[in-house]
């Protein structure tokens, strides 16, 4: 895809997206791992602060599993933030200790672990908004995942556009509208570049099997799946809110 198309035809939806997330008096942190998605994520909303006048930083967590990657991963944020003149916040975290202290799973700890950061994080700094980079296609992987696990209704609306993550407090997903390959074009067109975490690509982890292997099988007979699953995962949140609302 061109920048000029990109501009033309992705760049108003994610705009419009946003818009209805954060906007002006808002202060927003925003995840930055390094990662395709949190970069694009970070430049987006750097651009759309201009516009719709809201504070933004960012905020990188060190789980403590990667050693020299994670230090490298680290730097590479933090000279990114330098370069767009952004505010940046490191937080460190000890993830198999808190898996190992709640008897969880390496990755339900490495979670853990990151939204506690995340917290500390958004109360250090003052946010009111804290902005993730789940895009269209974690929303898709999120549905088959908990189909696979076994889930109630409420599964099937997968990631919330938006949730608290504590008081006063809101995560946003400002990417959900785009998949990961438009972010990826957003990085290709504004000259980006990212980081790329080893673990994402080891089958052990479930989520990597069905990125991998179970969506792209499914894509076979069915190209549009993703945008299918997106689709349905947006009707179930839309039906679970006005049933919370009566």
């Amino acid at each position: 895809m061109t920048k000029k198309s990109f501009n033309a035809s992705v760049l108003p939806r994610m705009r419009a997206f946003a818009s209805r997330l954060v906007g002006r008096g808002d202060a927003v942190l925003v995840g930055l791992s390094g990662g395709a998605d949190s970069v694009c994520l970070l430049h987006f909303l750097r651009y759309l602060a201009g516009e719709k006048h809201f504070l933004l930083a960012a905020v990188h967590v060190n789980h403590g599993l990667r050693g020299r990657e994670a230090a490298q991963d680290q730097r590479f944020c933090k000279n990114l933030c330098k370069e767009l003149g952004i505010e940046f916040i490191t937080q460190k975290t000890d993830a198999k200790k808190v898996a190992k202290k709640l008897d969880l799973s390496p990755e339900h700890g490495a979670r853990k672990a990151r939204y506690d950061a995340f917290v500390k994080a958004a109360r250090k700094w003052g946010a009111n908004k804290l902005a993730l980079g789940h895009h269209l296609d974690d929303q898709a992987e999120t549905v088959l995942l908990n189909l696979l696990r076994g889930t109630k209704a409420k599964g099937l609306a997968g990631i919330p556009v938006r949730r608290p993550l504590a008081k006063d407090v809101e995560i946003v997903r400002p990417l959900l509208c785009v998949t990961r390959a438009e972010t990826e074009a957003y990085l290709q067109n504004n000259g980006l570049e990212h980081v790329t975490d080893r673990t994402n690509f080891d089958d052990a982890f479930t989520r990597n099997w069905v990125r991998g292997t179970l969506l792209p099988l499914l894509a076979t007979k069915q190209p549009q799946i993703k945008h299918h699953l997106a689709l349905i995962a947006a009707d179930v949140e839309k039906i679970l809110e006005r049933g919370v609302g009566k």
